[in-house]
Protein backbone atom coordinates (compact mmCIF):
# COMPACT_ATOMS: atom_id res chain seq x y z
CA UNK A 1 0.00 0.00 0.00
CA UNK A 2 1.34 3.39 -1.13
CA UNK A 3 0.36 6.21 1.30
CA UNK A 4 1.00 9.20 -0.06
CA UNK A 5 3.08 12.12 1.93
CA UNK A 6 1.51 15.16 0.96
CA UNK A 7 -1.77 13.97 1.08
CA UNK A 8 -1.66 12.67 4.54
CA UNK A 9 -0.41 15.93 5.88
CA UNK A 10 -3.91 17.58 4.39
CA UNK A 11 -5.95 15.24 6.04
CA UNK A 12 -4.05 15.92 9.30
CA UNK A 13 -4.54 19.43 8.40
CA UNK A 14 -8.15 19.13 8.07
CA UNK A 15 -8.70 16.86 11.41
CA UNK A 16 -6.75 19.84 13.18
CA UNK A 17 -8.74 22.30 12.05
CA UNK A 18 -11.61 20.43 12.26
CA UNK A 19 -11.00 19.88 15.69
CA UNK A 20 -9.60 23.52 16.95
CA UNK A 21 -12.88 24.92 15.37
CA UNK A 22 -15.09 22.32 17.14
CA UNK A 23 -13.22 23.28 20.53
CA UNK A 24 -14.09 26.96 19.51
CA UNK A 25 -17.71 26.75 19.29
CA UNK A 26 -18.51 24.49 21.94
CA UNK A 27 -16.88 27.16 24.23
CA UNK A 28 -18.73 30.14 22.50
CA UNK A 29 -21.99 28.55 22.76
CA UNK A 30 -20.82 27.68 25.87
CA UNK A 31 -20.64 31.23 26.76
CA UNK A 32 -23.62 31.84 25.26
CA UNK A 33 -25.64 29.70 27.34
CA UNK A 34 -23.94 30.66 30.47
CA UNK A 35 -24.89 34.51 29.41
CA UNK A 36 -28.44 33.72 28.49
CA UNK A 37 -29.18 31.32 31.15
CA UNK A 38 -31.50 31.62 33.65
CA UNK A 39 -30.99 33.62 37.29
CA UNK A 40 -29.01 31.05 39.65
CA UNK A 41 -32.03 29.67 42.48
CA UNK A 42 -31.73 32.35 45.20
CA UNK A 43 -30.66 30.52 48.67
CA UNK A 44 -32.89 28.80 51.24
CA UNK A 45 -34.90 31.63 53.13
CA UNK A 46 -33.91 31.62 56.58
CA UNK A 47 -36.12 32.15 59.84
CA UNK A 48 -39.51 30.08 60.74
CA UNK A 49 -41.11 28.20 57.82
CA UNK A 50 -45.23 26.67 57.85
CA UNK A 51 -45.49 23.37 56.47
CA UNK A 52 -47.00 23.52 53.02
CA UNK A 53 -48.37 19.67 53.41
CA UNK A 54 -49.35 17.49 56.30
CA UNK A 55 -49.85 13.91 55.66
CA UNK A 56 -52.34 11.83 56.19
CA UNK A 57 -52.09 9.27 59.27
CA UNK A 58 -52.74 5.90 58.67
CA UNK A 59 -55.92 4.57 60.74
CA UNK A 60 -56.64 8.21 62.20
CA UNK A 61 -57.89 9.23 58.79
CA UNK A 62 -61.63 9.12 58.03
CA UNK A 63 -61.90 7.31 54.60
CA UNK A 64 -61.27 3.78 54.52
CA UNK A 65 -59.28 2.64 51.32
CA UNK A 66 -62.07 2.37 49.03
CA UNK A 67 -63.20 5.91 49.12
CA UNK A 68 -59.61 6.88 48.46
CA UNK A 69 -59.10 4.44 45.58
CA UNK A 70 -62.63 6.05 44.25
CA UNK A 71 -61.31 9.98 45.06
CA UNK A 72 -58.04 9.00 43.62
CA UNK A 73 -60.18 7.42 39.94
CA UNK A 74 -62.50 10.48 40.61
CA UNK A 75 -59.69 13.50 40.41
CA UNK A 76 -57.52 11.75 37.65
CA UNK A 77 -54.22 11.92 39.68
Amino acid sequence: MIISVPKALRRLFFIVIFVALSCLFYNIMDLLHSWMGPVPDPDIPEGSAVRAFSGIQPGGGAMNPAERLRLYYWYGE
